[in-house]
């Protein structure tokens, strides 16, 4: 009973509505809910496929088991660090950035004080010292750079061009390791879907380094969004593609693609728009 009073104690003090916890909630919570909708996503997706053929959706399944392990290789180092390197040095930047601005204030005060005493020896001849450029006065809001999501970025892209070359290139020898044999009529749906899929590649690493950078800056509102957008987008765009178009198997992986590349434009376009925003006040 001590040991259940202690856990229940715990897990009562975890959902406490102090200024951390309430911190640490609007951090998991949304990043909890982008978890949930790509498993959700999927199964629609699934479901549209399932529609072809039963060759069909055995065969993409084996190209998503392929192309997602290929991904994971590169995906928990290259997430992990760069949300820990720029939750660090923004935290760091942060600290030096105030340092910075409080020195300014004190060296603003002194230089206002030297102006008014000037200003009152001079106030008999009429002239006026207080015409000043007010960008010599006020502090200018200084802009956050942070290297690593540079570094982050072109890892991403790189490690994402070497994956679909890996895949374009080799993956009728990796299709067949796994089983996709010519004659269970497989092996070609299985292959148009892999390697379409593959041109997403980039698009999904980057992505992920992008969503790395966020959560590193306490943001997982702005993942979510674009993870619901493009999960959306891939929904409306599978039986287009797939029944209108009559694309069939490469339709669903050309709609997943898109949505892959509209996830990544919409997390540049936020960053783009936060960074140019970002200014640390006084």
């Amino acid at each position: 009973m001590d040991l259940l009073g202690v856990f229940f104690h715990g897990a009562t003090l975890a959902f406490e509505r102090d200024d951390l916890g309430k911190e640490i909630m609007g951090i998991a919570v949304p990043g909890a809910l982008a978890l949930m909708a790509d498993p959700l996503a999927s199964l629609v997706d699934t479901a549209f496929i399932g529609r072809i053929g039963p060759v069909e959706i055995a065969a993409v399944g084996v190209s998503i088991v392929v192309f997602n392990q290929v991904t994971r290789i590169a995906v928990f180092p290259l997430v992990s660090v760069t949300t820990s390197f720029v939750a660090e040095e923004d935290a760091t930047s942060s600290d030096r950035n105030k340092d910075e601005i409080s020195g300014e204030n004190e060296h603003n005060v002194s230089e206002m004080d030297e102006l008014i005493t000037h200003e009152e020896n001079n106030a008999t001849s009429g002239k006026s010292s207080f015409e000043i450029d007010s960008s010599e006065i006020n502090t200018e809001h200084k802009r956050k750079k942070i290297p690593s999501v540079s570094t982050a970025l072109l890892l991403g892209g790189v490690l994402g061009l070497v994956e679909t070359l890996l895949l374009v290139s080799c993956a009728k020898p990796i299709l067949d390791f796994m089983g996709v044999k010519a004659d269970t009529g497989m092996l070609n749906p299985a292959l148009q879907y892999l390697v379409l899929r593959s041109l997403g590649a980039p698009a999904v690493l980057l992505s992920l380094a992008m969503q790395g950078v966020f959560r590193g800056l306490k943001d997982t509102r702005t993942p979510l969004y674009a993870t619901v957008a493009g999960d959306a987008i891939n929904i409306v765009l599978d039986p287009i593609f797939m029944f209108v178009f009559h694309y069939g198997v490469s339709g669903a992986a050309v709609a997943h693609v898109i949505s892959q590349y509209v996830v990544l434009f919409f997390l540049f376009d936020r960053y783009r728009c936060s960074f140019s925003h970002r200014k640390i006040h006084t």
